[in-house]
């Protein structure tokens, strides 16, 4: 007999999947394509009016599963709405990008000013929990914590903030953000394993993975649509969140490395030009230095996806979960 988890993945994976030829098309009626930057790589010229706003194909499996589970389980709420807070923000940037048929949407301080918003609520309804303020320290265990306090609020408020705009800069090769996060959401279910009262978790962590893999059966190459800032800005709020509430903050830095080593590639770029007046990458983020490189798109996915694999499996070890 399949567990109810089992059940769930594959429900909500078929579900993605359905949406993707009912929603498309509606997409493509509306026009929602997709502006691609003038400096970026040639090779992506041709990706030029492809669908956007995709993240919505499995927002909404997404919602209905967390919200028919939340009858039973209320806590899941927060964690849905925070998602669907951050997926809003990134419906408007994309909206306002396609009704000037521009790259820029909404402007840096107002895109900033709305993170900055849904970030506090939820770092705030957190600290009202029963969970505490205390986080886990990677390398001792579930075992060893640290109570941050009144750091607390700012900190859970940095990761939120950081982890939405580092999947937001991912999101720039077909299937690339959407296959990552599936793996780091892969890694998040393994910790819910470690206690039972995370059971809510691991049913939301296992919608959103299932969610990732239905998606990328439309977005890996050549990409039928893209998620938009609808889906990264979504996808990166849910696993900060999680990652929050199993206390595990800290190991996105490392199973997350690819989120941040493409953040910290933008910001790098940016300062050295503006100091030195010199790139260090052909171009940033560092997927387009890998595809300027000579590298083929897909190349550059599966090597990202499978540092993420590898990531995730050592940070079992890194958090010392054991089964047994």
């Amino acid at each position: 007999m399949l567990s109810t988890q089992v059940v769930l993945f594959l429900v909500v994976l078929v579900a993605t999947i359905i949406m993707g030829p009912l929603l498309i098309p509606v997409l493509r009626g509306l026009k929602f394509k997709q502006t691609i930057r003038a400096e970026g790589p040639t090779s992506h010229l041709i990706k030029k009016g492809t669908p956007t706003m995709g993240g919505i194909i499995f927002l909404i499996p997404l919602t209905v599963a967390s919200l028919m589970y939340s009858k039973n389980e209320p806590r899941i709420l927060p964690l849905i709405l925070v998602t669907l807070a951050f997926g809003a923000i990134g419906f408007l940037d994309d909206f306002i990008k396609i009704r000037k048929k521009s790259k820029d949407g909404l402007f840096p301080k107002q895109k900033m000013l709305g993170l900055i918003v849904v970030s506090a609520f939820f770092s705030i309804y957190m600290t009202n929990s029963d969970l505490g303020t205390d986080i886990v320290v990677p390398f001792f265990g579930f075992f060893q914590t640290l109570d941050l306090g009144i750091w607390y609020i700012p900190f859970t408020m940095l990761v939120l903030i950081a982890t939405t705009n580092a999947v937001n800069i991912t999101d720039g090769l077909d299937g690339l953000a959407a296959g990552v996060t599936f793996f780091v959401g892969l890694f998040l279910a393994v910790v819910t394993l470690v206690n039972y009262d995370y059971l809510y978790i691991q049913f939301f962590t296992i919608a959103l993975c299932a969610g990732c893999l239905g998606f990328l059966l439309y977005n890996f190459y050549p990409a039928k649509i893209f998620m938009g800032d609808t889906g990264s800005l979504a996808l990166g709020g849910a696993i900060a969140a999680i990652s929050i509430v199993l206390k595990v903050p800290l190991i996105l830095i490392f199973v997350g490395g690819i989120f941040l080593v493409e953040a910290l590639s933008v910001i790098l770029q940016v300062a050295s030009f503006k100091i030195r007046g010199k790139r260090i990458f052909k171009m940033a983020p560092l997927h387009h230095h890998f595809e300027l490189s000579g590298f083929k798109e897909t190349h550059v996915v599966y090597l990202f996806w499978g540092i993420t694999l590898l990531l995730g499996v050592l940070s079992v070890f890194l958090l010392k979960i054991r089964f047994w």
